[in-house]
């Protein structure tokens, strides 16, 4: 496996986010509120969960759903279990 860097994964973390909120990649900041800026529902955070654990390989624990509030909240909550 190559090594992707910070800017790759963050990439692939919005092309996952952007898909299930249904939003365009421009509409989307590093520190846009999902839930306030984009309309997310807890059931789309979870579904952005088991996206992201589908694509990375790893395993998030559901308690560190608050923190995944915009893309830099969901790419420390991914970076730590991947070691990035």
């Amino acid at each position: 496996m190559t090594t992707a860097t910070r800017d790759e994964r963050l990439e692939t973390i919005k092309e996952i986010v952007c898909d299930i909120l249904e939003i365009e990649e421009d509409e989307v900041t590093e520190v846009s509120l999902f839930k306030e800026d984009h309309n997310a529902d807890s059931l789309r955070a979870i579904e952005i969960l088991a996206a992201l654990e589908k694509e990375f390989g790893v395993v998030i624990n559901q308690s560190e759903l608050p923190r995944m509030v915009n893309l830099k909240g969901v790419y420390e909550v991914v970076s730590e279990p991947a070691g990035w």
